[in-house]
């Protein structure tokens, strides 16, 4: 009973883990399927088809790619607009600020559905023709709060000390920005816009609502899974999540090593 009550946390956040890749084990696992009819649901021969031959399927990797161009170009302006509203909100008192707090969180707290649909009547109703451009400008709305909130979090968390010597060494306030506050800063923004890419990238029902004849990886998906998902689809998708392990073991062993050279100097 000692035992147990000294690792009972640690087994419970194993079996999490456990239940939460095993979907993602499954996809991989039947990238490599080779299926004797459309529907990719039971094994079948193990091959490398999918993955040799990735854009084998029409339409599939011209979606993927969509969806990429649309993921990078949101979130590079949504990261901008929202860094700068993040330092707005933070470091100045100005007249509806409460107001621009409660307005950032809007559409992280409404259903996906309703945003969506809102979306698609305002571009109905101004006659703008639904396509890319529509989807950019949905995915940039919600991606927005979502950097807001990381780098609020961020300037928070900062110790206002380190500017105020950076002043009273005669540092101007481009150079302080420069050399301090954006160093201490920037991971706080690109935790935000890979939060933002992976966000745009995964998103459906907003993009299936203002997409009109686009065709991003999700929609393709969903219309696949009607007759039949091809093994390429679990490719691509095993691609995406091996780069973003990747990334993240990435960035976890440059943490671990710079804090092991500043410990040792």
């Amino acid at each position: 009973m000692r035992w147990i009550r000294k690792n009972i946390i640690g087994a419970i956040a194993i079996l999490v883990l456990v239940y939460l890749f095993i979907p993602i084990a499954v996809v991989i696992a039947f990238s490599f399927n080779k299926p004797e009819g459309k529907f990719n649901l039971q094994w079948n021969e193990f091959s490398f088809n999918a993955w040799t031959q990735i854009c084998g399927v029409p339409g599939v990797c011209q979606s993927f790619l969509t969806s990429v161009q649309l993921g990078l170009i949101s979130t590079v302006i949504a990261t901008v607009l929202g860094t700068m509203i993040a330092f707005a909100l933070v470091r100045y008192r100005f007249r509806g600020r409460s107001s621009t707090n409660l307005l950032i969180f809007m559409p992280m707290a409404a259903p996906e559905v309703v945003m969506g649909s809102s979306l698609l009547a305002l571009f109905l109703n101004l006659r703008f023709p639904l396509g890319t451009v529509t989807v950019m400008i949905a995915h940039i709305m919600f991606i927005i709060s979502f950097v807001v909130v990381a780098v609020k979090a961020r300037l928070q968390g900062m110790d206002p000390k380190l500017e105020e010597a950076a002043r009273d060494l005669y540092a101007g306030p481009a150079a302080t920005f420069r050399y301090v506050t954006f160093p201490l800063v920037l991971p706080g923004i690109i935790g935000a816009a890979l939060l933002g890419f992976s966000l745009s990238f995964d998103d459906f029902i907003i993009s299936f609502f203002n997409a009109g004849t686009l065709v991003t990886f999700p929609i393709y998906i969903w219309g696949a899974a009607q007759r039949g998902i091809p093994p390429q689809v679990n490719a691509l998708a095993s691609l995406v999540f091996i780069s973003a392990l990747a990334i993240v073991l990435g960035a976890q062993l440059y943490s671990w090593r710079r804090r092991r050279s500043l410990a040792t100097h």
